[in-house]
């Protein structure tokens, strides 16, 4: 196991590898050589240096791609917190592996392998209106099994979840560290009645008050307030930071669940992008706050890897710009003067 205690993570947060500043640099200057006026391409112009920072190469490549998905079940489901009930995750996972979900198709078109990892679905996690989500062992065994599921190899690295439930889970760790009541974090997720959102609001609000001596430790919080499947995506990046791998973030349950390590230390999520903005109350200002401005706005809110699937052509189409465009020496034009 990567990590033994829990301060083990905080340990390595606060000793984070850096990106390789010259091999940024390179992609910066070449940006500026390549056949068209400084700054035309926007925001495919700092894609491609922000990929070259991180895979240590002027020139990025997005040959091996890992679209890394996980599953997990969660005890405040009994609550009403959904539309579906908790069997439905077991079957999405099996129609990941028949390669009948909206991701399979999105990675096919996108050249990413789709990793699908399930945690214990049978075994939810305890109802945290009445007791901690997880206990350490529980959590580190997640974060460990998202830890190994990033290969050593890897250009790009997109996470996402499913599990139902857990955009309830996704608006109480946003409420527990960054401040607020249920109504403040809880959409419809699934797409729940207004009762069903009521149930949503009462149910974060009676975890915020039964955990609130613990609101002050962001792994605290993560263990108590969180689910597998977000332990599991917080161990993914982590391991593709240790490794300078660039992450893609899926929608508001994958971004709330790096959020504890953003609390634990700045800079956590610089490897990362947020692939897209998703219809889910709450995510827009949860990337305010990580000051993630996210690559798409399609008003999607699937979940499953889905969003940054998506957000992966973009990044195709800023490195072709970045290694087939030509210079203006090689196109014989005369640059800005």
């Amino acid at each position: 196991m990567q990590f033994s205690t829990l301060d083990d993570i905080s340990g390595f947060c606060r000793e984070l590898p850096g990106g390789d500043d010259a091999a940024a640099e390179a992609a910066a200057l070449r940006q500026r050589n390549l056949t068209k006026p400084p700054g035309s391409l926007g925001r495919l112009e700092e894609l491609a240096i922000w990929l070259a920072r991180w895979q240590g190469r002027e020139q990025p490549r997005l040959d091996q791609i890992t679209i890394a998905v996980f599953a997990g079940n969660h005890g405040i489901a009994e609550r009403g917190v959904s539309a579906y009930p908790s069997e439905v995750t077991a079957q999405m996972v099996a129609n990941f592996a028949a390669g009948g979900a909206a991701i399979n198709q999105i990675a096919k078109l996108a050249g990413a392998e789709l990793r699908v990892e399930p945690l214990e679905l049978a075994r939810p996690t305890r109802d945290f209106t009445m007791a901690p989500a997880m206990d350490t062992a529980d959590f580190l065994l997640a974060l460990d099994a998202g830890w190994r599921t990033v290969p050593e190899q890897c250009d790009l690295l997109v996470v996402g979840e499913m599990g139902i439930a857990n955009t309830t889970v996704a608006a109480t760790l946003c409420a527990a560290l960054m401040g607020g009541r249920g109504a403040r974090w809880a959409g419809r997720g699934t797409g729940v009645d207004d009762a069903g959102l009521l149930r949503k609001r009462l149910t974060i609000d009676a975890a915020l008050k039964f955990h609130r001596d613990r609101l002050h430790d962001p792994l605290a919080v993560a263990m108590a307030l969180g689910g597998r499947e977000l332990a599991a995506i917080a161990g993914a990046v982590l391991a593709a930071r240790a490794r300078c791998i660039p992450v893609l973030l899926d929608g508001f349950v994958a971004t709330s669940a790096v959020l504890p390590l953003a609390k634990l230390a700045p800079g956590s999520l610089a490897h990362c992008r947020a692939g897209h903005v998703s219809a889910e109350l709450g995510h827009r200002e949860l990337l305010r706050e990580l000051a993630l401005v996210p690559l798409l706005d399609l008003d999607m809110r699937l979940g499953e890897a889905s969003g940054a699937g998506v957000a992966i052509l973009l990044l195709r189409a800023a490195l072709a710009c970045h290694g087939g465009m030509a210079t203006f020496a090689e196109a014989g034009v005369s640059g800005a003067g």
